[in-house]
């Protein structure tokens, strides 16, 4: 498989970043994954995401490239169920789901007025 130029983002990545923008813009800093997963299946209708192990891997190297930031969630959760991991959108990865959200809006044809 050739390797993909620096900066670019594969489909899912631009997904993972355009959800994280539109979560930030809502007042809502941070999410774990699951939550994610749910969020494209029910708002976007992701086709992209074929098991949350792809998901994770996405969310990894996003961090990697600096667009992501994670943290573990406090200890002592109420529910009873195992820690989640939380991310969220950095400066680096704002700017980039903003490009991609302007490049989808740039190449979406325009129908004229009848």
């Amino acid at each position: 498989m050739p390797r993909r130029k620096p900066g670019t983002l594969l489909p899912l990545e631009s997904e993972i970043l355009g959800l994280a923008l539109t979560l930030s813009r809502s007042g809502q800093a941070t999410f774990h994954g699951f939550g994610l997963a749910q969020a494209m299946r029910e708002q976007q209708g992701s086709r992209a995401l074929t098991g949350h192990g792809t998901l994770y891997k996405a969310l990894g190297r996003l961090e990697e490239f600096g667009m992501l930031a994670s943290s573990w969630e406090d200890e002592g959760v109420a529910e009873g169920r195992p820690r989640r991991r939380l991310y969220s959108l950095t400066g680096k990865g704002a700017r980039a789901a903003e490009e991609a959200q302007d490049r989808v809006t740039l190449s979406t044809p325009r129908v004229a007025p009848a």
